[in-house]
């Protein structure tokens, strides 16, 4: 394996990289995929083409540097996506290779890249990963090279499961909840009821896997966890819209809804007010690491009166006593 995959987002001297790249077809392809500093990504739809690509930099350690170097390599690889004649199973293959490595550098590389190509990367990316049966099986990952392995290994667990329940979630609604148009005229906002009352759960559990990736400031001082934490947070922000507008709707329908449809909805509902706080918390944190506040949504409290009015109407339709 190349030096720059097991070293932590630091690149010393000079790599030569020599292979061959193909962007379709039944030969063996080995896509170059360069996460190391400055990020080349080299395609070709010529089978014997030999593609040389060299890489020199400075090292940088700390957690800024080493997300400004990411951000440009990943920029580099959304660019790929773009291309008709990039393969791209090959591409997520390669990703998935790296997963499956013993470092827990090579793996936080790996899940970071795909995780930013699911969000900006061509739709096909993440269409092709919501259709394979596994995505990450790292549920009992663990690195024993020393402490920082094992620390490490837990925030790998947790970003894994995000990233399997973000595929999941395309797979049952067949849209990216992150990229789907907000607002009045929203794809939440104006979603029938029987698809709004699958589509919140599912909705509810990728933030749930988002919020249990359970950071602290302190942990951010690490420039891997800080660049994956800057990706769950962007992509909050778009859930909670999301979540939001779901919830707005299906407050609307609440008192149309038959029985059967009002007491998920209430459940729907008394989720949503839970979790509220928890995402309040994970907000509080990233104003603390310095994400603009601006950048930052206030949550505002919900009144109990109108639960205590979802309750009720739930009550009469069950014939209970008010």
């Amino acid at each position: 394996m190349p030096a720059w995959m097991t070293e932590p987002f630091c690149a010393q001297g000079s790599y030569e990289i020599v292979g061959r790249v193909v962007a379709g077809g039944n030969i063996a392809v080995h896509l170059l995929i360069f996460l190391a500093p400055p990020l080349s990504l080299c395609v070709c739809a010529n089978a014997q083409a030999l593609l040389r690509a060299r890489v020199n930099s400075d090292c940088l350690t700390d957690a800024a540097g080493s997300r400004k170097l990411l951000l440009i390599q990943w920029e580099n690889l959304i660019q790929a996506t773009q291309e008709s004649n990039v393969n791209i199973p090959q591409m997520a293959d390669t990703l998935f290779e790296r997963a499956g490595n013993a470092s827990w550098i090579v793996v936080f590389k790996a899940l970071g890249t795909t995780h930013h190509l699911m969000v900006h990367g061509n739709e096909r990316f993440i269409q092709f990963l919501a259709s394979r049966n596994t995505l990450f099986n790292l549920s009992n990952f663990l690195d024993k090279t020393g402490s920082q392995g094992y620390d490490m290994s837990t925030f790998i667990r947790r970003y894994s499961r995000y990233l399997n329940e973000k595929a999941f979630a395309y797979r049952q609604m067949a849209f990216d909840f992150v990229r789907v148009k907000k607002g009045a005229e929203g794809v939440m906002r104006t979603m029938s009821t029987d698809k709004l009352l699958k589509g919140m759960p599912t909705l509810q559990s990728q933030i749930d896997a988002l919020l249990e990736f359970d950071v602290h400031p302190q942990d951010l001082k690490n420039g891997v966890i800080n660049a994956a934490f800057l990706l769950l947070f962007k992509d909050l922000i778009k859930l909670y819209a999301c979540y939001n507008d779901g919830i707005i709707n299906l407050l609307e329908k609440f008192f149309q809804m038959k029985k059967g449809q009002c007491k998920d909805a209430l459940e729907i509902y008394k989720r949503f007010l839970t979790r509220m706080t928890r995402v309040s918390e994970f907000l509080k944190i990233a104003e603390q690491v310095g994400i603009d506040k601006n950048d930052i949504p206030e949550l505002t409290q919900l009144p109990e009166s109108l639960l205590e009015s979802l309750e009720t109407h739930l009550n009469t339709l069950e014939g209970k006593k008010v």
